[in-house]
């Protein structure tokens, strides 16, 4: 087991460092071999394709050291992540770039899925079904988007800059709309 981590590890860098130069879809699996000085057998007996290594990669690095169920807030994970991807933002602005089946992107939502579901709980325990659908797919999709954003504009912002202004944005926004409602109803009656 030993040299299979080894291996992969190997594989995982030598991807991290293509990424760096040329982007996902530039990249053959060929290309990682041959930067490893391995062959594509090797490469094939660890990882379906490129896609499955860089998810290997996420999840060896990020969630194996982060224990989602024992994430007391939402803005902890919220910050491990950040921190986390800002610490690696040249390999995860190519990542969250990758489209289609077996992307990044896909893979990471759903691996934040339970954690999603578990806060939309908490936050909205009166929801029907279909709404806690709704407002999971609408908090997955302004994460991933927000995130990509910052990412790909070279993350100008540090970590904590961003979560920051997330959290100013958020905390803004429910006083307006809170204040809308009572101005539109008289009172603060409104309710999930």
């Amino acid at each position: 087991m030993a040299d299979s981590n080894i291996t992969k590890r190997a594989l995982a860098q030598n991807m991290k460092e293509l990424m760096a130069e040329k982007p996902f879809n530039k990249i053959s699996v060929g290309d990682i071999c041959e930067r490893c000085g391995m062959n594509r057998k090797s490469f094939y007996y660890h990882f379906q394709d490129k896609y499955d290594l860089v998810n290997w990669i996420f999840y060896t690095e990020f969630i194996s050291n982060v224990r989602l169920e024992e994430q007391s807030s939402a803005w902890g994970l919220l910050d491990d992540i950040c921190t986390y991807f800002y610490r690696e933002r040249q390999f995860y602005r190519s990542a969250l770039q990758i489209q289609g089946q077996n992307s990044f992107r896909e893979y990471f939502v759903q691996v934040m899925a339970p954690f999603i579901m578990r806060f939309n709980q908490r936050v909205f325990p009166a929801m029907d079904q279909e709404t806690h659908k709704f407002a999971f797919t609408f908090l997955t999709d302004a994460f991933t988007a927000s995130m990509v954003r910052w990412l790909s504009e070279g993350a100008k912002l540090t970590a904590k800059e961003y979560l920051d202004q997330l959290r100013d944005l958020l905390v803004a926004l429910a006083r307006y709309i809170m204040t809308d409602l009572n101005s539109a109803n008289g009172s603060c009656e409104y309710s999930f």
